[in-house]
């Protein structure tokens, strides 16, 4: 699939020095940096769901684990008392 893309000429300049900078074409240079951003807004979007599921599950079940139990949890990590998940409540 072929695509053109229309960029002012201050950031054809900033591609074109990046890209001499990094002895990379600027075709490398935008295709890497659309490739990250797309990788980004992914799991942007993927955080965005399971965040949306969490919520309809807890509107259903009303379990949940409050932040002092989260945070009480996540404080044994990388310690010799290391805990496992508490189970959510209602």
């Amino acid at each position: 699939m072929a695509t053109s893309v229309k960029l002012d000429d201050d950031l054809k300049s900033r591609i074109q020095h990046l890209a001499d900078a990094r002895h990379r074409s600027a075709h490398w240079i935008m295709r890497e940096a659309i490739r990250d951003y797309v990788e980004r807004e992914e799991a942007r979007e993927g955080f965005k769901q399971e965040a949306l599921a969490s919520w309809t599950a807890y509107k259903e079940t009303g379990r949940h684990l409050t932040g002092q139990e989260v945070r009480n949890w996540l404080n044994t990590w990388g310690t010799d008392e290391e805990k496992e998940i508490p189970p959510c409540h209602e």
